[in-house]
C-alpha cells in the first residue's frame, strides 16, 4: 500500500494536466457517480464508456504518467509468471523468490512498488510480456463495466483516463 506521502511525491512527477486531473477527482463525486452509472442498462454503460475511453486515450499519454506502475500493484497470474521468466531467462521458482510474494489472498504481487520494471522514463523493460493485469490496465474498454464499477472508481484516483472518462460522464 503507498501511503499518502509517498503519492504525493509521486503525482509531482506526472504531468502537471494529468496532476490537475486527479486532484480534481472528489471520492464522494466518485460516488454519486458511481450510483447514476448502475441505473444504466448494463449496454448502454458498456458503449458509453468504450467510446470515453477512445477519447480519453487520445488525450493522455501513459508515458507522461505511470502512476499505475508507481502504486498498483498487478496480480500475476501462473502464465504471467512463465512468460516474464523465459524473457528474462530465469527460472519460474527464481523470478518468484526475486520479485515476488504471496498477498494475503493468496496472490502473487510484485515485493516492491514501484514496479521493479519501470524505467525513469517511464518506459516497461518486460512491455511485450508484461502481465495481464497491467496490459488490460484501467479495465475501461472491458465489457461488463457494470461489474467492476468500484473498480472503475478506485482506479479514477490514479489514472487520468479514467479521471477525464468521470468527468465526461
Amino acid at each position: 500500500m503507498v501511503g499518502i506521502c509517498n503519492f504525493q511525491i509521486l503525482i509531482l512527477i506526472m504531468d502537471p494536466s494529468y496532476e490537475r486531473l486527479l486532484k480534481d477527482q472528489k471520492p464522494k463525486d466518485l460516488k454519486k457517480a458511481v450510483l447514476r452509472m448502475r441505473k444504466m442498462k448494463k449496454g448502454l454503460l458498456d458503449e458509453k464508456i468504450h467510446e470515453l475511453h477512445a477519447g480519453a486515450f487520445e488525450q493522455i499519454n501513459c508515458l507522461a504518467c505511470a502512476n499505475c506502475c508507481r502504486t498498483t500493484g498487478p496480480l500475476l497470474t501462473q502464465k504471467d509468471i512463465e512468460r516474464i521468466s523465459k524473457h528474462l531467462r530465469l527460472k519460474p521458482g527464481s523470478f518468484v523468490e526475486k520479485y515476488l510474494l504471496i498477498d494475503e489472498d493468496s496472490d502473487y504481487v510484485f515485493k516492491v512498488m514501484p514496479c521493479p520494471f519501470l524505467e525513469d522514463d517511464n518506459y516497461c523493460n518486460i512491455y511485450d510480456v508484461r502481465p495481464k493485469a497491467c496490459r488490460e490496465y484501467p479495465h475501461t474498454d472491458q465489457k461488463n463495466q457494470l461489474g467492476i464499477l468500484k473498480l472503475t472508481q478506485k482506479n479514477a484516483l490514479l489514472c487520468p483516463a479514467v479521471a477525464l472518462i468521470f468527468k465526461e460522464l
